[in-house]
């Protein structure tokens, strides 16, 4: 087997293996409709500010495990924490089918959002084993698509599930697909390469080594994390990417019932109409970088600033057009999904890189990911508390607001840019 070869087969099972948590995600969304209908109806009766109290649950349990999950990851075996993340979601997605009472079902889908945590930390390191950081942008950005190309089967796959038996199908009939894909990674998956000759004739492994980022041997976990609160551009990516987010859920948590109501359509119907708002986020999430790069002189805030402004007033059109046709609401999915993902990519990955400062690139992307899910989490409880009480018209723009305010925050680092230093490191 030829080293192309293997590398190929390992960054398509990452690829899959890290897209595939979307279907114990991404899924709920299909299950809301039924959580909200009556009882009579084959649902639970729960009110949005009910619903909202489960989807934030998951979120503020995510953001926990970014940061504890972020050390498990440099300790243990990769494939081992994925395959624990994988069967963990699956079974906790199939106990939450079988749920009625709210707080069983707001710690089940808690329990889940941990699980979830333990998917992307273990990928990167395996990444960060076989390809040197010339290649790795490029690598982790491909592996990023997997999710939106999954999130797109997910709203098909639950949207049908829940149409042929119930909400609950929408959680079962993915947790099958979650056991699957996790027997495919143990097959699969290897978490290094075995010593080979790499493409410059030298043994591989010590090319793979010699391209690794330097970390700073000094720096100890507790000045790691001084230095990472301590600095202020990290704080502003954060709340950025936590009132980005907390739009963005609304979207993706909220987005599909307000769909199936508006248009009084079935789940599925809605679904296959929803799904495409992941094929925008694939574009965005490689035009948001580029643009950065071609005309912004690598700076991400100006990028960011102006996809989040269009977002604010996509989001303001969003229920009125939905409501009047179908097509156009197709159109104006693509376009958010497009002016969510460009500058959620930058704020999750590639902003917190350049403003960390030495040593710490690592621990300032799980800071500001980690706040980026509580102001998702805050998201959920308010979209369900202003759809409770005011509607979806109100909700929609309670969206448009966080999309400006993260576009505030982000716009307060118009000029920042890595330095040489920084720049050297990554």
């Amino acid at each position: 087997m030829t080293p192309v070869y293997r590398e190929n087969t390992l960054l398509w099972t990452v690829w899959f293996t890290y897209g595939a948590f979307y279907f114990c995600r991404t899924n709920i969304s299909a299950a809301v409709p039924g959580l909200k209908e009556s009882v009579d109806a084959g649902g639970l009766g729960l009110s949005p500010t009910q619903i909202g109290y489960i989807l934030a649950a998951t979120k503020i349990a995510y953001a926990t495990g970014q940061l504890i999950n972020g050390q498990f990851s440099e300790q243990m075996a990769p494939r081992k924490l994925l395959a624990i993340g994988m069967l963990g979601t699956a079974l906790l997605n199939v106990l939450f089918g079988f749920g009625t009472a709210l707080f069983f079902l707001i710690f089940i889908w808690a329990c889940n959002g941990y699980s979830q945590s333990l998917g992307w930390t273990p990928c990167v390191r395996i990444l960060a084993n076989w390809f040197p950081v010339a290649r790795r942008g490029k690598v982790i950005g491909f592996v990023g698509t997997g999710y939106q190309v999954t999130a797109v089967a997910t709203f098909v796959i639950s949207g049908q599930a829940a149409t042929q038996l119930g909400w609950r199908g929408a959680l079962w009939v993915p947790a099958g697909i979650m056991v699957v894909a996790a027997v495919v990674m143990l097959l699969f998956l290897e978490e290094r390469p075995a010593n080979r000759t790499g493409s410059n004739g030298g043994n591989y492994n010590d090319v793979v080594v010699s391209n690794r980022p330097v970390n700073d041997p000094k720096n100890s976990f507790r000045d790691n994390f001084l230095l990472t609160i301590s600095n202020p551009s990290l704080w502003l990516l954060g709340i950025s990417l936590g009132l980005l987010n907390a739009c963005r859920y609304g979207f993706l948590d909220w987005g599909l019932t307000h769909l199936k109501e508006v248009q009084d359509t079935g789940v599925g119907k809605a679904a296959l109409k929803y799904a495409v708002l992941p094929l925008g986020a694939i574009a965005g999430s490689y035009v948001s970088g580029w643009a950065t790069d071609r005309y912004f002189g690598s700076r991400r805030a100006p990028v960011t600033c102006i996809l989040l402004i269009a977002l604010a007033l996509l989001s303001l059109a969003y229920d009125p057009v939905a409501r009047s046709s179908v097509p156009a609401t197709m159109v104006l999915l693509v376009l958010i999904g497009f002016c969510i993902y460009g500058p959620q990519v930058l704020l999750v990955g590639t902003a917190p890189a350049d403003l960390a400062r030495r040593g710490t690139s690592a621990a300032a992307a799980g800071f500001v990911n980690c706040m980026g899910y509580l102001g998702a989490a805050g998201g959920d409880y308010f979209t369900g508390r202003t759809l409770e009480q005011y509607g979806w018209e109100r909700a929609t723009f309670l969206w448009a607001s966080w999309a400006v305010a993260a576009a505030v925050a982000a716009g307060l680092l118009w000029n920042a840019t890595a330095s040489d230093q920084r720049v050297s490191e990554s």
